[in-house]
């Protein structure tokens, strides 16, 4: 009885420590998978030859309830020789036909739209999956727009009354995108000065 009661104790010892060290290298390569994704996806935004800085540190983690997430909102900022040049949200549009639709939405220093691209969402496959870059080019008719162009009361897809086309068959997906693009270009606009006052490293910001 002793005997098995210690050989019991060294395998769940041992397999603890074994599950201990599996969930330490998984979670470091699961963090650097994310980390270099992100990297790729902030360079589709904002190409790395355009800044100097490492735009995955400069953040700034913002909170408020006009951007509609529900939470907060990090901005990765993009200079270069300490000029601002861009600044990249991860925003979220809460009114998808499925639920959250997880979006980067890059803003130039001048207003304009660098590029947007789809990270998550549930959304329908064939319908409102045409937001993503590789069902669809309709992502990328956003680079270039800003607040005036279109201007503010056409920001919203052609069933609306708006400049943005709609999928057939699905409205309510791309509404949410430019409606999420919308807030995101509104907020940069009021508060531009604010997303670039700290120079280096991360500052946190609430505004509610």
């Amino acid at each position: 009885m002793a005997r098995a009661a210690g050989l019991l104790g060294i395998f769940a010892t041992v397999g603890t420590a074994a599950l201990a060290l599996t969930y330490t290298v998984t979670k470091e390569r699961i963090e650097a998978n994310a980390h270099a994704a992100l990297a790729r996806s902030l360079q589709q935004i904002v190409p790395s030859g355009r800044y100097d800085n490492d735009i995955t540190a400069d953040i700034l983690v913002v909170n408020d309830a006009s951007l509609r997430t529900n939470g907060t909102v990090t901005v990765y900022r993009a200079r270069k020789e300490g000029v601002p040049v861009a600044a990249v949200f991860t925003t979220v549009a809460s009114d998808g036909y499925s639920g959250n639709i997880n979006l980067l939405i890059g803003v130039n220093v001048d207003g304009t739209i660098a590029g947007v691209r789809i990270i998550t969402h549930k959304e329908t496959p064939g319908l409102g999956d045409k937001i993503e870059i590789d069902r669809s080019p309709w992502i990328t008719k956003f680079v270039g727009r800003s607040l005036q162009n279109p201007e503010i009361t056409r920001w919203a897809v052609r069933k609306d009354g708006g400049s943005f086309d709609q999928f057939s068959g699905a409205t309510i997906t791309p509404r949410a995108v430019v409606g999420a693009i919308k807030r995101t270009l509104q907020y940069y606009e009021t508060h531009h000065d604010v997303l670039f006052s700290s120079q280096r490293g991360s500052l946190h910001y609430d505004h509610t």
